[in-house]
């Protein structure tokens, strides 16, 4: 029979959890890839970005996304404005607006949307009726359009695998929301990337919502006890209390996990409904593996291996923290008329360039930040405490930084190998502030430039940069000292 002709695919959400995980099993799948990002910078040290066409657009653009979708065979719809006010909600609803009257103008075949299983009869938490509302808006637009309503996806790195995973290890005696014994059909990555690949060339007359789950039905409970099994953990005491309320379980989650109360509670306010398959129609078009769907104590094994393994390839931080600032570095002229704070330092080293780049690249997570750890762990803390995604985020790799990567309550903005790493705060602040580090070599000698940049918004922001300026020494002065005193003992 003849190969089917590659289909151009588009993926927005690229740098999102599914849609990076997504990008090469398109192209290993033989079509040809298109993503659509706000910050094409952002996918710049993928390991396919020199394998895709890169277009700029934000999603509620509708010139930027008519462009993108010129050409276009199949589109993904892999965007959710997580969040916790009433607009993300209208932010979901303009962007699937917007990208189905874009689909349908320039003809794409098919819409494929990653949704959220629906409960029968139960009231929708706000994140499950922004999910419902966006796939009706895609199948009502005209085009083909493909919803896969997935509950719980596990695999390394996503929020929820994270929340699960920490809340296991971390616990042994857990008092807990009611909504730990909802029932839920969990699903593996693997398995919805499967179904995502495969429903690219579902027929033209196929324009339907299918339920896809993994074969175990069970609630969260038995979610916990049995990844402790697998893990090799003690079985673990669950002792349910009535008074939880999503927002008292979200800052709970946000407590123990990595996951920030902004970003947890919507996912805990779904955990309250059953989240249960009613269907598997899509195996007539995507049939099942030989082996069957992946179940869920070796989805939670895999997982845990690439954990260990350091072989996370996407994170759920990969994807912007909900109002966090994403202002380019201000510099003259542009800032002119503008307070720019900098406390900028050098110090020489006798470490090879190499060595001391390595000691650069592989700050923050568990290595830490080499200078008053006990002040890292208060800044964060209080993060924390007011919403912030604080220190807990880590790294996806303990070696390597992407562009893009979050870093602890910072996010990697400019990353040059050898030269150059530019981090822009994600914490809370009343302001922008940026801390970067520059490697140079200059005439036989290595220099370690570490250059702070706080940009204030007000008379608070002002007041805050005074207020911790007299730490400056301690903190800077002390991170200088400790990078360049491991490169020297590492090389």
């Amino acid at each position: 029979m003849p190969t089917a002709a590659p289909l151009l695919c588009l993926v927005t959400g690229a740098t999102g959890y599914i849609g990076g995980r997504l990008v090469p099993e398109l192209l290993a799948a033989g079509h040809r890839v298109r993503v659509m990002t706000r910050s094409p910078e952002r996918i710049r040290d993928r390991p396919w970005a020199a394998d895709v066409e890169v277009a700029r657009a934000d999603a509620t653009d509708p010139a930027a996304v008519a462009a993108a979708c010129a050409g276009v065979d199949v589109a993904y719809y892999l965007i959710h404005a997580l969040g916790t006010g009433p607009e993300f909600e209208e932010t979901d609803r303009r962007a699937a607006q917007v990208v189905g009257a874009a689909a349908r103008a320039a003809g794409v075949g098919r819409l494929v949307y990653l949704g959220a299983l629906e409960p029968r009869g139960e009231e929708l938490s706000p994140h499950l009726r922004s999910r419902t509302e966006v796939a009706e808006i895609l199948l009502a637009s005209g085009v083909p359009t493909a919803v896969l309503r997935a509950a719980v996806v596990l695999g390394s790195g996503s929020a929820s695998f994270e929340m699960l995973r920490y809340l296991t290890e971390r616990l042994p005696v857990m008092v807990t929301p009611r909504w730990v014994h909802s029932r839920i059909q969990p699903i593996a990555v693997r398995d919805v990337l499967r179904y995502l690949v495969g429903c690219a060339r579902l027929p033209a007359d196929v324009s339907r919502g299918f339920d896809i789950g993994g074969p175990d039905v069970m609630s969260y409970a038995e979610m916990m006890q049995r990844y402790a099994v697998v893990a090799g953990l003690p079985r673990r005491r669950i002792l349910p209390v009535p008074f939880f309320s999503p927002s008292l379980s979200s800052h709970w989650v946000g407590l123990i996990t990595p996951v920030p109360a902004g970003i947890a509670r919507p996912l805990v306010e779904s955990l309250r409904n059953t989240v249960v398959c009613a269907e598997h129609d899509i195996a007539a078009h995507v049939p099942d593996p030989p082996e069957g769907l992946l179940g869920f104590d070796d989805a939670v094994r895999l997982a845990v291996a690439r954990v260990r393994d350091s072989a996370v390839s996407t994170r759920w931080s990969g994807a912007s923290v909900p109002g966090a600032p994403s202002d380019p570095l201000p510099t003259d002229p542009d800032w002119a008329g503008g307070t720019l704070y900098v406390d900028e330092r050098t110090r020489a080293t006798t470490a090879a360039p190499a060595a001391l780049w390595r000691v650069v690249e592989g700050i923050g997570g568990d290595t830490g930040w080499y200078s008053f750890p006990l002040a890292w762990e208060v800044r964060g803390a209080l993060d924390r405490l007011v919403g912030g995604v604080g220190l807990r985020r880590g790294r996806r790799d303990p070696a390597r930084l992407h562009v893009g990567d979050a870093l602890d309550f910072w996010r990697v903005e400019e990353l040059v190998p050898g030269q150059l790493l530019r981090l822009r705060a994600e914490m809370r602040l009343p302001g922008l502030a940026w801390l970067e580090f520059h490697v140079e070599h200059d005439g036989g000698e290595t220099l370690l430039r570490q250059r702070a940049t706080f940009a204030p918004r007000g008379l608070a922001g002002h007041a805050y940069w005074w207020a911790i300026a007299v730490f400056h020494g301690v903190v800077f002065g002390g991170m200088l000292r400790g990078i360049t005193r491991a490169a020297e003992n590492a090389d």
